[in-house]
């Protein structure tokens, strides 16, 4: 193995690198100055040519807005490690590659060929390296180094009296949570770095145990695929989903860090634009939604709103005239509209133009049709498209509807259910029933994580969300405002008479229109991603699987996740049977063994439980002891117990971050008990529990986090609360990074009656 030199008085060494890394540091400063000079430039530069003109300044401006973003989130970190070669040459690895004007290399950035041997060398295999460094930094000072002598044959007898060491992914490891995820690009391992620059195409599925840094390998995958293969992922992008808001916020700092800052960032509950998913539903619900019968519920209900008159006929008064729509006649317009093959929506002008040509037909008859010609004919017919009774009745046959109102109308109505869900059970279609709750903007609400691959598969049902007429009167509402905004600026400016209101308006609207791939994204349903990495994969149910690979066409992905964790009840019991409708077998495994982050003390105690849910099994093996035992206490009031041990975790763990994790039938009353006696506590899974430094959260809402110490309450209720009840044990047990409690009223279960009582 690589020989590892003991922590020894490093001065001159420090010295030597920190003048390097001040000349990095000198040549960052120089391209940022350089870059924002280039971008204030293309801002000056006169819009008043050609479209063409415009549109080149604004593609400019874009690349250098991105490089000079770029340049400055590699701030911290710049500079992390240094491979001595057998050749004699040094190279420099960092977050960014960096050269000077004469084009000499003065750091490779961490995604290059050239620095793979910083994480995949080793002893038995050097690769050409004698010596691998890691440079430690806080702010522009180096702060420590670290040396593995990989070809100790071939090292100096200067360079040995160089020599330090202590293990840099030690070192990570035992510092205190931040409640923010950091990158790992100084200690990626070998079997990291396989994976994280794995090909591009195809399915690309992680599985690895809790703490073997499947998250960190994702993100740093996403960042180097889009340094590698950049032409082809630069325009579509590339989509990371995760469990909830709360983690995607955990996680949101990694890439800016690596220099990427156009990647899209999403929870499930967030992959419908304009909807934020977060509202909470019983377990058996969410498992229910996300059945694949709900695929036909969903067509069903469409097709449920494209009706029949009740009678023989829908009688309708326009201009003092009974006109009739016969059902037959109301029928073979329905079956031409569905014939179209279109989505309902768009359908929907089909239905339109043939119930319009029924009625046009009877007004002339009516009239006479010898005295109109085909003009006269034309002007009834785009009358009684704009006729109010007409557009009733045409509404109450074949409305016009989105997403959010379909489904919103479809659970509140048990009459709906019953006629779109006939082939469900009756006690499922109560699991689905809920009252109408309409929200300010987006129709009928609030939505839960489980709705949202409801409300996609309805979206491609319906087709566009935007009634036409509603459409237009929307965008000259918006263009009304522009031009009064802008009649407003000319005024205050005193520049009237010199560029109209038209003008100025115009130059506004066309900026909005250079967006970044991620916002354009966010914002586009339909949005073609490049590669598409879900973290916490085995949650996801199949309909929200369908929801993934519609956002990816060419099925470029990576999915990490561990079934032997999956909480949810729609969840994935293996990945074969996941992936299986989608992709079939075309799909390719690898495994993270190494658990970096869990101590083996609490790793003891958290194998038992994996081994009672599935004996055959290998643990990831943990690579580091604590000192610190986890243990139990037993108490009467475990409330006020949990709330007193609370208080001392967070004493003892200091800067760190503490997680109460509770059965949700206790979450109420454990979090204000909490509160009072800490009072800078946060209660529940809302972008707050991350800054707090004790944080009471249900296991699901724990998904993905780590902390400093983990208090577990009632592991026996916690069995009792779902189907995967042990799955939810394993998960709570492995979310802390050094200490551990589980604080219990009822017997704790057999799985766990080996922790030391306290």
């Amino acid at each position: 193995m690589a020989a590892e030199t003991p922590a020894q008085p490093a001065g001159s060494e420090l010295a030597r690198e920190q003048a390097y890394v001040a000349g990095l540091y000198a040549r960052l400063d120089e391209l940022r100055e350089r870059t924002a000079r280039a971008l204030d430039d293309v801002r000056r530069q006169d819009t008043s040519g050609t479209h063409q003109n415009r549109s080149e300044r604004d593609a400019f401006a874009s690349l250098h807005t991105d490089r000079l973003a770029q340049l400055w989130a590699v701030e911290n970190g710049l500079c992390f490690g240094r491979l001595d070669r057998v050749e004699g040459d040094r190279l420099y690895v960092g977050r960014l590659g960096l050269s000077d004007d004469a084009l000499d290399q003065l750091q490779v950035d961490w995604r290059t060929p050239a620095a793979q041997a910083f994480y995949r060398a080793t002893a038995a295999n050097p690769e050409g390296v004698v010596r691998r460094r890691h440079i430690s930094t806080r702010g522009r000072s180096v702060t420590g180094v670290d040396d593995e002598v990989l070809d100790l044959d071939s090292l100096s007898d200067e360079d040995r009296e160089t020599l330090n060491g202590e293990a840099a992914l030690l070192a990570a490891l035992s510092a205190s949570r931040t409640g923010r995820m950091g990158d790992i690009v100084a200690t990626i391992q070998a079997e990291q770095d396989r994976i994280i620059r794995d090909e591009l195409d195809g399915v690309l599925v992680v599985q690895g145990g809790p703490g073997t840094g499947k998250t960190a390998v994702a993100l740093h995958r996403a960042a180097y695929l889009l340094y590698t293969y950049r032409d082809r992922l630069a325009r579509r992008g590339v989509l990371v989903v995760g469990p909830s808001p709360a983690f995607v916020r955990y996680i949101e700092q990694v890439l800016p860090s690596l220099g990427e800052t156009d990647v899209l960032l999403s929870s499930v509950g967030e992959l419908y634009p304009g909807v934020t998913a977060v509202a909470d539903e019983a377990p058996e619900v969410a498992e229910l939604k996300g059945d694949l019968r709900m695929v036909e519920l969903v067509a069903a209900a469409v097709r449920e709103r494209q009706r029949l008159p009740r009678g023989k006929a829908l009688e309708l008064v326009v201009d003092r005239d009974t006109l009739r729509l016969d059902r037959q006649v109301v029928d073979r317009a329905r079956q031409k509209a569905r014939r179209s093959r279109r989505p309902h929506n768009a359908a929907r002008k089909v239905f339109v133009r043939e119930v319009v040509n029924e009625l046009t037909r009877q007004v002339v008859a009516a009239h006479g049709s010898r005295a109109l010609d085909a003009e006269d004919v034309a002007e009834i017919r785009a009358e009684l498209r704009a006729e109010p009774a007409v557009r009733d009745a045409v509404d109450q046959l074949w409305p016009h509807l989105t997403p959010e109102r379909l489904l919103g109308e479809l659970f509140a109505s048990p009459e709906a259910l019953a006629r779109a869900g006939r082939d469900l059970p009756e006690a499922e279609r109560k699991l689905l029933h809920r009252p109408l709750v309409p929200t300010p903007r987006r129709g009928p609400g609030p939505w839960t994580p489980a709705d949202v691959p409801l409300l996609d598969e309805a979206a491609e049902l319906l087709g566009s969300d935007t009634d036409p007429d509603e459409e237009e009167a929307l965008r000259a509402e918006q263009e009304r405002r522009e031009r009064a905004y802008a009649e407003e600026v000319l005024g205050v400016l005193g520049l009237e008479g010199m560029v109209s209101a038209e003008q100025l308006a115009g130059r506004y609207a066309q900026a909005q229109d250079y967006l970044t791939t991620a916002e354009r994204a966010a914002g586009d349903r339909e949005w073609a991603f490049g590669h598409v990495v879900v973290d916490e994969a085995q949650e996801l149910s199949p309909m929200a699987w369908r929801v993934v690979m519609r956002r990816c066409p060419t099925k470029s992905m990576t999915l990490v996740g561990d079934v032997a964790q999956t909480a949810a009840l729609a969840g994935a019991h293996s990945w074969g049977a996941v992936l299986a409708p989608h992709v079939q077998d075309r799909w390719r495994l690898a495994e993270l063994t190494v658990n970096y982050r869990t101590p083996l003390e609490v790793m003891d105690v958290a194998n038992a439980v994996l081994t009672e849910l599935d004996a055959d099994v290998t643990p990831a093996r943990a690579v580091r002891e604590s000192g610190i035992e986890p243990w139990a206490r037993q108490a009467g009031d475990v409330v006020a117990a949990v709330a007193q041990a609370a208080a001392e975790e967070r004493a003892a763990v200091g800067d760190g971050k503490v997680a109460v994790l509770a059965p949700r039938s206790l979450l109420d009353a454990i979090g204000t008990a909490v509160v009072a006696a800490v009072p800078d506590a946060s209660v529940g899974g809302g972008l707050t529990a991350l800054d707090a430094p004790v944080t009471v959260l249900s296991v699901q809402q724990s998904k993905g986090l780590e902390f400093d110490s983990v208090l577990v309450v009632e592991p026996q209720a916690l069995l009792e609360e779902t189907p995967r009840g042990l799955n939810d044990l394993y998960v709570a047990l492995t979310r802390t990074t050094r200490r551990l409690g589980v604080l219990h009223s009822r017997a704790l279960p057999p799985v766990l009656r080996g922790l030391a009582g306290r």
